[in-house]
């Protein structure tokens, strides 16, 4: 049961959680219905569709003893109060994640529950990029029938430099699959590690190729060699120190995920490299007995680090690779990185279920041709982008 302060206030209905002001003093605390937070201060990311973009997760907890039902959640700009985004109830449901786990999304919130809402703010080229965001959350609670708006859960923009790589992989038709900002698979690997929210993946990018046909595969789909990608070089894409790595996993067999993964065998036999600023490196997912380093060894931009594998949690051959403040693959936050330079050949515009069928079954990827390519420098790649590097 609500408490009898809280349920007096209620009964008063349309003078809810008002405050009078009082001359000389600062606004009195207003009374809440719920209680949010940033789980970490965007830093924005340089796409290659020339917009900056803030990828970040705002945590929602029900203090109340009645379900909360989200109507509408605003990311504003602060202090101007500029509206950089609006997500209605459906569209909340689509990203609101009940106790942030991934396929729990309700735009309801239960009594005493929690959600993560992750959020994707894009700016266009010609917007000034925000010192501070907030954000208006109006909901109903459901008993007694009481609509409330409040603006709450204010953080900064973090305008930190951005961590340039060169190639970690060379050759044409390159996709960058499930990346930023709008994919699920990484962008919500929201993970509770060691007692708190990791999210390391945020900026993932799982490196797969298209061949000469737009096809992943060719003929056995079970079969890791038929991978177009499998067996390329990996790439070091910067002068660094190697912080761990592991060489020793088998090759899984493509087309599922596979079962009783421990997590310390998540990344398959990977290399973790430290290339200063606090910024570390992961790639993952290499053949057994591919993987040419150990931790302490030092290594140049360019240097072949293994070779592109199957082996840890995954179901077809790729190269995982995203950046991070810490040198644990998992219990780290991932962090906005840019390409010094690469070609955009292609983007797959029919979307992941387009992606996750050619990788299934062999099919030829459906490809919009970007006429004429685009050279582009210091940005990253979207989305199913397909790519060029070169050295």
């Amino acid at each position: 049961m609500m408490t009898r302060a809280l349920a007096a206030v209620l009964a008063v209905r349309a003078g809810w959680f008002a405050s009078a002001a009082v001359p000389g003093r600062a606004a009195d605390p207003v009374l809440t219905p719920f209680v949010a937070d940033a789980l970490w201060a965007p830093n924005p990311a340089s796409g290659s569709d020339g917009r900056s973009h803030l990828v970040y997760e705002l945590r929602i907890g029900n203090t109340t003893a009645s379900s909360l039902e989200l109507d509408k959640i605003e990311v504003l700009d602060e202090p101007s109060g500029k509206l950089l985004l609006s997500l209605d109830r459906d569209g909340l449901g689509k990203r609101f994640s009940i106790g942030g786990r991934r396929g729990a999304e309700s735009a309801d919130l239960g009594v005493g529950q929690f959600g993560v809402l992750f959020l994707h703010v894009a700016l266009e080229p010609n917007d000034a990029l925000p010192r501070a965001i907030a954000h208006r959350i109006s909901l109903r609670l459901a008993q007694p029938g009481i609509d409330f708006s409040a603006t709450v859960a204010r953080t900064p923009v973090v305008d930190r430099p951005l961590v340039v790589l060169g190639p970690p992989l060379i050759g044409a038709g390159y996709i960058a699959a499930d990346g930023c900002c709008d994919s699920i698979r990484h962008v919500r690997a929201l993970l509770a590690l060691n007692g708190h929210f990791t999210l390391a993946q945020r900026f993932a990018i799982d490196w797969e190729q298209a061949d000469s046909e737009n096809r992943l595969v060719k003929a056995d789909t079970k079969t890791v060699s038929n991978y177009t990608i499998y067996g390329r070089d990996v790439l070091a894409v910067a002068d660094g120190t190697v912080v761990s790595s592991r060489n020793d996993l088998p090759e899984q067999v493509p087309g599922a995920l596979p079962q009783g993964m421990t997590i310390d065998q998540a990344d398959g036999n990977f290399v973790v490299l430290d290339i200063g600023g606090g910024a570390y490196v992961l790639y993952a997912h290499m053949q057994p007995a591919s993987v040419r380093v150990k931790a302490g060894d030092k290594v140049k931009r360019g240097d072949v680090l293994g070779k592109v594998g199957n082996s840890g949690n995954t179901q077809a051959p790729h190269l995982h690779l995203h950046v991070m403040d810490g040198p644990s693959p998992l219990a780290s936050n991932g962090i906005p990185y840019v390409f010094e330079s690469f070609k955009l050949t292609a983007i797959d515009k029919a979307g992941t279920e387009d992606f996750d069928k050619a990788e299934a079954t062999g099919s030829p990827l459906t490809l919009t041709p970007v006429s004429p390519p685009q050279i582009l420098s210091r940005v990253m790649p979207l989305d199913l982008t397909v790519v060029e590097f070169s050295r």
